[in-house]
């Protein structure tokens, strides 16, 4: 199962910020409803195929679904990090020494701090040995893999979460549905081992 939702922190930056358009051709968004920025910090990366296309269809699957409620012009950024980067914060921000598959910073407005139009709602963090570990674990394509995660860590970002049975249960339910709209496999589903 993917990580837990986690404290409020920012995720380094100085990779290369790519902004996404959060759409996909099979059926369009509403306009301005959520931009992605893929930053490449750390990690190979290499065997995911077009990863800006596919994080982006996976946003753009989530920001169409009727059951996810996204701010108009909402942001979030996706980085592409290694196990090294994702122990770090995973230590740093949850106190376990130990590298995931994902991790969500939610945004925290700073006190005293304007209105803004749309929502910062965070980062989402990858860890490309893990991600890449568990599609051939499990046997499907990593690029679906990554989208589930993405999916996962941005509903993570907009509040859902999976500390309880009927919580995991609802947040299992929506990425299946979300991830069924771009082709992606139910990523529950128990294989059959021969």
């Amino acid at each position: 199962m993917p990580a837990e939702p986690h404290p409020p922190a920012s995720a380094p930056s100085g990779g290369s910020p790519r902004p996404l358009p959060a759409d996909a051709p099979t059926e369009p968004e509403p306009p301005g409803r959520l931009s992605v920025t893929l930053v490449e910090e750390d990690g190979d990366w290499s065997g995911f195929g077009m990863i800006g296309d596919a994080v982006a269809q996976a946003a753009a699957a989530l920001a169409r679904h009727r059951q996810v409620t996204i701010a108009p012009h909402s942001e979030a950024s996706v980085v592409l990090g290694s196990d090294a980067l994702v122990r770090r914060l995973n230590r740093t921000y949850r106190g376990k020494d130990a590298a995931t598959n994902v991790l969500s910073f939610p945004f925290q407005r700073p006190p005293g701090a304007g209105p803004q139009d749309g929502a910062d709602l965070g980062d989402v963090v990858l860890a490309a040995e893990t991600v890449r570990l568990e599609a051939r674990e499990r046997g499907i394509e990593p690029s679906h893999h990554l989208q589930h995660l993405v999916v996962h860590g941005l509903l993570h970002l907009l509040g859902y979460d999976h500390q309880t049975d009927i919580d995991a249960e609802k947040m299992e339910r929506l990425e299946i549905d979300i991830l069924a709209t771009i082709g992606v496999a139910d990523p529950y589903a128990v294989l059959e081992v021969p």
